[in-house]
């Protein structure tokens, strides 16, 4: 039997929920492009439910321990002696989510004596040493695409949010003012403007789709063109880097993973090639851009807004500068952990479960190593965004 150790984010501070806003979700089976959505043999959760946290425990637990395994889970991961790091040697599975990454490091790996199969809840999994589970003979997946559209959506709301100057107003409703000049003071349009995207894979081709109705000039770079008819619907601009497309850009949205390529990449030098004024979305990783460099356009005007929906580290700690920085719409990386996403990645990795315990090989694309080798989504290819 095994034992899975599951990191998840902390229950709400009233309790884990009696009652949900709405009775049910709409039901998705296939994603664009023709993958089908996750199709385990069974679920033990009422799609819709809150099953990221604690509590939820994915909808794993009834089921895991029906057939006699023991399922540990947890938010406890980074202090010293962690419930995580006290579970971690003996483990045999370890799950979690990218918006509360257990990061396993190499000297965490090494730890792990009984460690087989490594599943991100969601798609991500930068959170693990890649080259530690490749010497380590390990296994690593993702639900690939299962909230991809989810922070698609997350990403047209906060370019939304920034440039229409939501936030601040809204804060006025709630300080009991109807102070409408600072409202709109830094309210626009989006319709006309120009607006980019660093890297076009499902999420940025998906961002791209959904801000054609708005009568925009769309960009976009990565490092293979999307084909031409995809072109020609949405009239898309092709530049052959970022460096390229960002003077031209009124809005930049960064939906590229996290590599060496792209770590640093919006740094000073860059942010001073945008048009004065321009907005800057990144929901894909932290570290893609300058944590103090954002900090500074913001401050100076460079930058009109930044919205982004990553942190590093994650959980940030309190005095981290973008909780502070002027003109920002921060979230803490909940675009791909709706409900309703919640619902698709933990059919996932419970169909990932049901395959590995059985001794099916996982599906390709849920793969990132496999067995001690770079695999499926994993396997080097165009590196564009999940």
């Amino acid at each position: 039997m095994a034992k899975v150790l599951c990191v998840l984010y902390d229950d709400p501070v009233d309790g884990y929920p009696t009652t949900y806003a709405r009775d049910d979700i709409p039901t998705i089976t296939s994603y664009p492009g023709g993958q089908t959505a996750p199709t385990p043999e069974a679920i033990d959760f009422t799609p819709g439910r809150l099953l990221g946290s604690v509590s939820g425990a994915l909808g794993l637990r009834d089921w895991l321990e029906s057939l006699g395994h023991t399922l540990v889970v947890t938010s406890d991961k980074d202090r010293e002696n962690s419930v995580f790091d006290q579970e971690l040697p003996d483990a045999d599975i370890v799950i979690s989510q990218p918006f509360w990454p257990a990061y396993l490091t190499a000297e965490r790996i090494a730890k792990a004596r009984n460690l087989k199969l490594v599943v991100t809840a969601g798609i991500g999994s930068d959170h693990t040493d890649l080259d530690a589970a490749v010497a380590h003979g390990l296994t690593v997946a993702e639900v690939t695409f299962s909230n991809s559209i989810s922070v698609a959506e997350h990403v047209v709301m906060m370019i939304l949010s920034l440039v229409r100057n939501y936030l601040p107003s809204h804060q006025w409703v709630l300080d009991g003012g109807w102070n409408i000049a600072d409202c709109v003071a830094r309210s626009y349009d989006l319709e006309g403007m120009h607006v980019g995207t660093v890297a076009a894979g499902r999420i940025g081709l998906a961002v791209l789709r959904r801000l054609a109705p708005f009568d925009v000039k769309l960009h976009y770079t990565d490092r293979h063109r999307l084909p031409s008819d995809v072109e020609r619907e949405l009239n898309l601009t092709w530049h052959d880097s970022a460096e390229a497309m960002v003077p031209h850009c009124d809005v930049v949205t960064i939906n590229a993973p996290l590599h060496p390529e792209t770590e640093g990449l919006f740094g000073d030098k860059l942010l001073s090639t945008m048009k004065r004024g321009t907005y800057l979305i990144n929901t894909a990783r932290a570290k893609i851009a300058d944590r103090d460099a954002v900090d500074r356009a913001l401050r100076s005007g460079q930058l009109a807004g930044y919205a982004g929906d990553v942190w590093y580290p994650q959980p940030a700690p309190a005095d981290h500068p973008w909780r502070t920085m002027p003109h920002h719409g921060m979230t803490p990386h909940i675009s791909g952990s709706s409900l309703s996403a919640q619902a698709r990645y933990a059919a996932g990795t419970r169909e990932i479960l049901e395959s590995f315990f059985a001794g099916r090989p996982l599906r390709d694309e849920y793969l990132i190593v496999d067995a001690g080798a770079l695999a499926g989504a994993g396997a080097p290819s165009d590196a564009v965004n999940s």
